[in-house]
């Protein structure tokens, strides 16, 4: 396989960075944790685990050296009870796990890792669906305190995946529910637990209160489709990464049998989307370069960098998306940008440095060659060639621009769940679904919209990052579409600015801009669409400019 750049000399810098987490409003003061990285049982041993296994393992993280790199979390999934006995508690399968829980976790603590646990919100654990049940009764409802002090209080474990195969099974309120789980984590003496909410679809807002982490597909596997509807879907939902909090993409299936060219891009997307890395292979039963792919660093700062948010898509061109993100600092010189070609044929895109966010010259430095790109012609974009499948990753530094242009499908849907709706991708919406979604459409820019918002007061569009240089007067202008007669307010910085009454632009997919003079503050600025009584129009995108 061939990666082309286009032809020119240019000479560049290599940065790379790789430093704490921080807050959202004030990176440079106050940290939070970075998305954990690790290893998982399930993907490939599922429920064919033992202490042998997982001692193996961590062990295998070390002689690897992907402990040094960062994976450190030892997760031992579903496969270690046998079901509970008459007192309540949880009963250990002695047959795989002789020394009990609590001894491995000592294990994988000895040798300076961290270990993880899994239950299920319900009665029954995910492996109950197998042919042959395993894990009846062995789920935390009716138990969350009492378990969550046995696993992280007696046991010592640091990680808690949390399943809800279970919860489906007593058609749970896993709102309530997962809420109640966190109430007794909160409750136990170990208050260094990572919480791991595994519900295959976004949950809802409220599971970013509760959790560190969120499932938002189903499960993956060895399956280019499916990795590209988890890279697609998530793509899209980056407004809820942040402040410490993560989406979910799922395990790496990194060593499992993808092409070296669909590892690249698995490991690119998930890094640039600030998703936990844990590693779902044999460790003992890896390609080499899957293991270089895992330890890349560039990669590993790219997903763990300080800030701790997720990439949006910034340019489009059919299938190859281009997704870009600050590093180190908000508005900061660097920037970490993938190009990933999702589509079955190699294609062309030149890439805009106003997308980027850039003016004038830049430098750039290639994640994967690990040096400086010398051969790229840049004036106001720069021209690449994308193999099927494949991606290129950069560090891209240079003098920041303004950003002008918002679009809805990154925005903070306030009411967003998919919990009724989990068996459709999220850009491809059945149109009867009551909550807000966004929703694709060759008529959007970049193909993507918000779209049902309104109708109850909290259910608003919210853009949380919209950041002026200086501050002073601004247009903001909104380029919608609604067949009938729609109302919406704006509001900025919690202030109301405008009302529009009435809007209509003669169809669902008919797009207008309407525009509003407000001022902005030097700095970051909160802009909120809504219609408490009513559906508000559908949203393409927000353009933000200085009123000349």
């Amino acid at each position: 396989m061939k990666r082309i750049f286009s032809a020119a000399l240019l000479i560049v810098l290599a940065v790379a960075f790789a430093g704490c987490k921080a807050d959202y409003s004030a990176p440079e003061t106050r940290e939070f944790s970075a998305p954990i990285m690790g290893w998982s049982s399930w993907n490939h041993f599922h429920t064919e685990i033992s202490e042998d296994v997982i001692v193996g393992q961590a062990d295998a993280l070390l002689s690897l050296g992907l402990a040094d790199a960062g994976y450190v979390y030892v997760n031992i999934d579903d496969g270690f009870t046998d079901g509970r006995g008459e007192d309540g508690r949880i009963r250990i399968d002695t047959t795989k796990f002789p020394n009990g829980m609590k001894a491995v976790a000592d294990s994988i603590h000895a040798r300076g890792l961290k270990a993880g646990m899994y239950s299920d919100a319900g009665d029954n654990t995910c492996a109950s669906r197998d042919v042959k049940p395993y894990g009846l009764n062995v789920g935390l409802y009716g138990h969350e305190l009492e378990d969550c002090k046995m696993m992280f209080d007696e046991w010592g474990y640091d990680f808690f995946k949390v399943d809800n195969c279970g919860g489906r099974h007593l058609d749970l309120n896993e709102k309530e529910q997962f809420t109640k789980i966190a109430e007794a984590l909160a409750a136990c003496d170990n208050k260094n637990i990572n919480f791991n909410v595994c519900r295959w679809v976004f949950p809802g807002t409220w599971v970013i209160d509760i959790a560190d982490s969120w499932r938002t597909t189903h499960d993956i596997w060895v399956n280019w489709d499916q990795l590209k509807t988890i890279i697609k879907e998530n793509m899209y939902l980056v407004a809820y990464t942040g402040g410490g909090h993560y989406n979910d993409m799922d395990m790496l299936e990194i060593g499992m049998g993808f092409k070296p060219e669909e590892e690249r891009t698995h490991m690119a997307c998930w890094c640039i989307q600030s998703s936990p890395l844990v590693v779902g292979c044999d460790l003992n039963n890896m390609p080499d370069y899957s293991i270089e792919f895992l330890k890349n660093e560039d990669l590993i700062a790219m997903d763990q960098d300080r800030l701790g948010i997720a990439a949006p898509v910034v340019q489009r061109e059919g299938e190859v998306y281009v997704m870009a993100k600050d590093m180190e600092r908000y508005y900061g010189p660097k920037r970490a940008v993938v190009v990933a070609n999702l589509g079955d044929e190699t294609a062309s895109i030149d890439v805009s440095l106003e997308a980027l966010g850039f003016k004038g010259k830049v430098n750039v430095y290639d994640c994967f060659a690990h040096s400086e790109v010398t051969d790229l012609a840049i004036g106001d974009h720069f021209t690449l060639n994308v193999p099927a499948h494949d991606s290129y990753a950069f560090f891209v530094t240079g003098k920041r621009i303004e950003r002008t242009r918002y679009q809805g499908e990154e925005a903070f849907l306030n009411a967003y769940t998919e919990i009724n709706d989990q068996d459709y991708p999220v850009y491809r919406r059945p149109y009867d679904i009551p909550s807000p979604r966004y929703w694709e459409s060759p008529s959007a820019d970049l193909g993507l919209y918000a779209t049902l918002v309104g109708g109850w007061e909290d259910n608003w569009l919210e853009w949380r990052n919209v950041y002026s240089f200086k501050g002073g007067e601004y247009v903001l202008t909104f380029n919608l579409a609604c067949a009938d007669e729609r109302d919406m307010t704006v509001s900025v910085n919690g202030e109301l600015v405008d009302k529009f009454e009435a809007i209509t632009t003669g169809g669902d997919l008919d797009w207008k801009e309407l525009s509003v003079k407000v001022k902005l503050n030097k700095g970051w600025n909160v802009v909120r669409l809504e219609n408490p009584a009513a559906p508000m129009p559908s949203i393409d995108y927000m353009s933000v400019k200085i009123f000349k």
